[in-house]
């Protein structure tokens, strides 16, 4: 045995685990089947900007605790996320808000919105809503579904909202101020730097091998720690045994544009199912650059399949329940901790996944 662990994965979950296993002097290898380490949060300079390179990633948070110990490896900039919707010619703030309503509806205060809301609600008599279509407009009306809700949707998950459970959607929250700041957690922002260098941070001390398919490195190196921490796909671990459990994947079209400026704001949703595309990203205006060009991503959300890069579980209560059955085998490998979003089959915001990996160090570690 020449390491106590190894890491599988050099996401934040590995990552953090990593970290505090090496602080305690235990040995670490961290092995990633990408040819860099990160996961999805690694961020690449093209042309002087930080460049997500799997999709926005804005780190927020009301655990005071998680942002002390996120702010250990990086300084945080001031960034508010505040995204705009396209649809057709028009444009909205998001979330939901009276900026939305007032050029929606050519209104102005709060009751108006509400009182408007209320009214398209109440037309439609949905008791019970038996689809996402239905679940939706009960929540907030015809126009907001029609022009915001309903396209970008339908392109997410790949079918029509119509043939989508009502409960994928348990809520649309409206707020009635003029505010467009998406999340409502205390504490929010980006890495002034890019997230490439947390990782870093948090793999010193450990050794790492990026490029490694760990199926292929196990079968040659059985015995080269005494346990595992795997944050790869849990179905997968088990070779599919039960099936494989379903995801969402995403495309990523990325070009560098001779401009300084393309679209005035870090992200831009395209609600309309006719753009193919459900959003773009400009990467510099997540750390207010200045630089002469700029770079764009588009992406595109497909439907998974074994051997492409899984990224949204479908939680569902068909991949649940198949999800439980891989579960009791994980509980069973004693010398594995499963961790992470595809591990635990889960969506996970980037503070909840570090909390999940502390939660797990402590666990494991205060059994020495």
């Amino acid at each position: 045995m020449k390491y106590d662990y190894l890491i599988v994965g050099t996401g934040l979950f590995g990552a953090v685990f990593a970290h505090e296993a090496t602080k305690r002097g235990f040995r670490c290898l961290a092995i990633d089947k990408r040819d860099h380490i990160g996961g999805n949060i690694y961020t690449e300079k093209i042309e002087g900007i930080n460049v997500h390179r799997y999709g926005a990633h804005i780190f927020h948070t009301s655990d005071k605790k998680i942002w002390a110990y996120i702010n250990q490896f990086a300084e945080f900039n001031n960034y508010i996320n505040s995204p705009i919707a396209v649809y057709k010619d028009e444009l909205y703030n998001l979330p939901f808000n009276m900026n939305t309503f007032s050029r929606m509806w050519k209104i102005r205060t709060p009751q108006e919105a509400k009182d408007k809301i209320a009214e398209q609600i109440a037309s439609l008599n949905i008791t019970e809503p038996k689809n996402l279509e239905e679940q939706a407009l009960s929540l907030v009306g015809r126009d907001v579904y029609e022009k915001l809700v309903k396209g970008y949707t339908e392109k997410q998950w790949g079918r029509p909202c119509t043939e989508l459970p009502a409960f994928i959607i348990r809520r649309l929250p409206c707020r009635f101020t003029y505010n467009n700041n998406y999340f409502n957690d205390r504490f929010q922002g980006i890495p002034m730097g890019g997230y490439t260098q947390i990782i870093e941070k948090m793999l010193e001390g450990s050794d790492v091998m990026t490029g490694t398919d760990y199926f292929a490195f196990r079968k040659d190196n059985p015995d080269i720690a005494k346990k595992t921490v795997f944050t790869g796909m849990i179905d997968q671990y088990f070779d599919y045994c039960f099936g494989p459990l379903q995801y969402r994947s995403v495309r990523f079209e990325t070009e560098v544009l001779d401009e300084e400026n393309y679209q005035g704001n870090a992200v831009v949703n395209y609600t309309d199912r006719d753009v193919p595309y459900t959003r773009i990203i400009e990467h510099k205006h997540f750390e207010f650059g200045t630089q002469p060009k700029t770079v764009i991503s588009r992406e595109y959300s497909s439907e998974w399949k074994v051997g492409m890069e899984p990224y949204y579980p479908v939680n569902n209560e068909e991949n649940n329940s198949l999800y439980q059955k891989y579960r009791t085998l994980a509980d069973k490998e004693n010398d594995v901790i499963f961790g992470g979003r595809l591990g635990q089959y889960k969506y996970y915001d980037m503070d909840k996944v570090i909390a999940a990996a502390l939660e797990a160090a402590d666990t494991e570690f205060s059994q020495d």
